[in-house]
């Protein structure tokens, strides 16, 4: 598995790694109507031109991390590719680019009621630090995780 930088070849890829998630693992955690809202069109809105680093294996995009600032925007592995550690090397590549620049505390967002994510992130060092939020997009309690990075 290699860790690369997006290109603006990969969006087809990482549109099929997100959709994936979205309509196989979170539809075990998430109302059917945020699911089945995720179009294949707002996928490709969403994720032209962010820059992201990805996982790829035998020129397959099987994983996904988009970081800055000080927080880590987005985390996704194929639901094929999940449970071989992948997320947590690309959340480690996440931590060590954020504190690469200068970062001593992260910040992720996870929805609440995604638990097998939260508890991947707990695992990971991560910690619910209180605040909760609900972005219209969406319409679903999103919980504030933190982890200080050393």
């Amino acid at each position: 598995m290699r860790l690369r930088p997006t290109t603006p070849d990969d969006l087809d890829g990482i549109v099929e790694v997100f959709l994936a998630c979205w309509r196989e693992s979170y539809a075990r955690v998430l109302p059917e109507r945020l699911v089945s809202a995720m179009s294949t069109e707002r996928a490709r809105e969403l994720w032209t031109g962010k820059p992201a680093l990805v996982a790829e294996h035998d020129g397959r995009i099987r994983g996904l991390t988009r970081f800055s600032g000080d927080t880590v925007h987005s985390l996704y592995v194929h639901p094929a590719a999940q449970g071989g550690g992948l997320g947590a090397r690309l959340l480690g590549a996440a931590e060590s680019g954020l504190s690469s620049a200068g970062v001593t505390t992260a910040f992720l967002w996870v929805f609440r009621g995604n638990l097998p994510s939260i508890g991947f992130y707990r695992r990971q060092g991560w910690r619910p630090e209180g605040t909760e939020r609900v972005t219209p997009e969406f319409g679903e309690p999103e919980l504030r995780l933190t982890k200080v990075l050393a």
